[in-house]
């Protein structure tokens, strides 16, 4: 019923039952290391959607992930997620 496709800089989709929704890339600071994107593009979507996100806010908090894991070497973010995902509400 619910899908996610990444396609790297160019973004990724969101398949559902109400249909299809296109979800920009966010670009990272520097690209360093793309080990563990997927890992964090999925944390981030089922975090929003654990927090009742709707579909686009959740690709969005997706990319965020993403965006920043690659920046470094390595898997696991070294920012504070929560707080950038802050900046951008604010």
């Amino acid at each position: 019923e619910l899908s996610a496709i990444t396609m790297s800089e160019k973004g990724s989709l969101i398949v559902s039952a109400s249909g299809t929704t296109q979800i920009k890339a966010v670009p990272p600071q520097q690209l360093v290391d793309t080990t563990g994107a997927g890992d964090a593009y999925a944390a981030g979507f089922m975090f929003g959607l654990t927090e009742g996100k709707d579909l686009p806010e959740c690709g969005y908090l997706a990319s965020l992930a993403a965006a920043e894991v690659i920046s470094h070497m390595g898997p696991r973010p070294q920012a504070s997620l929560s707080e950038m995902a802050r900046k951008k509400a604010a």
